[in-house]
């Protein structure tokens, strides 16, 4: 995975890095690293989301799913499920990688690519690590 990862123009991490030195690792492979805090890190200068405005598009970056769908909202990305999920629930679109270390029923260690275009809908493809 981290292979795979290096050609990427940008990582996002959603939680859950647990060690300082597995995101020290992610952020060595070269492209920029954005990251926000899960429940089980403690870094407290890691921020609990992030809005990142890519061309013509806005995702918002969390840890834990909101309980309901957020107002306004198109491109909500999370993980503390460990799960893979592509989902859509009115107007926002829930994408979740799973989860490259501890996935959770039964589900397979996964990452995801999301491809971003130009007023196109972004491309989510999951990539099982082996």
């Amino acid at each position: 995975m981290m292979e795979a990862i290096q050609t990427a123009d940008e990582i996002w991490h959603l939680g859950d890095v647990c060690e300082t030195a597995t995101l020290e690792q992610i952020r060595s492979l070269g492209p920029p690293v954005q990251v926000v805090r899960g429940n089980q890190d403690f870094q407290s200068d890691w921020p609990m989301s992030l809005e990142l405005k890519r061309g013509d598009q806005t995702f918002h970056l969390l840890h834990i799913p909101p309980v309901s769908t957020p107002q306004g909202v198109k491109f909500l990305l999370h993980g503390h499920t460990h799960v893979p999920r592509d989902q859509r629930i009115g107007e926002t679109r829930y994408l979740n990688p799973g989860a490259a270390g501890l996935a959770n029923k039964g589900a397979p260690r996964s990452f995801a690519w999301l491809e971003i275009t130009e007023r196109k809908e972004p491309v989510f493809r999951l990539a099982a690590i082996r």
